[in-house]
């Protein structure tokens, strides 16, 4: 169990620029993005026992968190300018 947050810049170092950038120009990305931060503090937040929550429900989270990674990653990568 780790009970460091898992947050979008610290995840994709890489695509830092890109994520501020679509956070403010795509409503569809910026979504996603709050709805991946709010299931992370929720996440956080049962992790250090601050508002625990049962075994099933917490494995729940991180699935759903971890599809929504999997959509912000196609994103970032689909929207990234090539050289």
């Amino acid at each position: 169990m780790s009970n460091t947050p898992h947050e979008l810049h610290d995840d994709f170092p890489d695509f830092a620029d890109r994520i501020t950038t679509l956070k403010s120009v795509d409503a569809h990305f910026a979504r996603m993005a709050e709805q991946y931060h709010e299931l992370n503090r929720q996440i956080h937040r049962s992790e250090t026992n601050i508002e625990p929550i049962e075994d099933l429900a917490m494995i729940s989270l991180r699935k759903e968190r971890g599809a929504l990674k999997d959509k912000l990653y196609a994103v970032l990568k689909d929207t990234q300018p090539t050289s």
